[in-house]
């Protein structure tokens, strides 16, 4: 009897820890990583019209994934949330949206600049 008790103990520990696993932030956050394709449009400011630029999201964290020397940084939530600041020597500006599983939008500013942006998954 107590063989019995001691394994349901193990396999009732076995189920909480997996449940409680699968429900962390952590664990939902990937269906967003990938290479996504960003499209940045100026609306207020003399800044660049518009530019397409690629990102990597890995583990829900946001990076560079180019071959120009920006700064990338920023994390998407588990609900697709995003925010991110992209800097490029004294060029700053933030941003912040929402993903889904293949489209994003949101909008950004900087110093003297401000205006939206779409982004388009690539690959996962």
């Amino acid at each position: 009897m107590a063989y019995l008790q001691n394994r349901l103990c193990l396999s009732a520990a076995a189920l909480v820890a997996c449940v409680t696993l699968s429900t962390t932030t952590g664990f939902a956050v990937p269906r967003y990583d990938g290479m996504w394709s960003v499209s940045i449009v100026t609306q207020k400011g003399d800044c660049i019209a518009s530019y397409r630029y690629p990102m990597r999201i890995a583990n829900g964290v946001l990076a560079n994934g180019g071959d120009l020397a920006i700064n990338v940084s920023g994390k998407v939530a588990a609900d697709g949330a995003i925010t991110a600041m992209v800097s490029h020597g004294d060029t700053r500006a933030r941003a912040s949206g929402r993903l889904s599983a293949t489209l994003g939008r949101g909008s950004w500013s900087g110093a003297s600049c401000s205006g939206s942006w779409t982004a388009e998954r690539r690959s996962s």
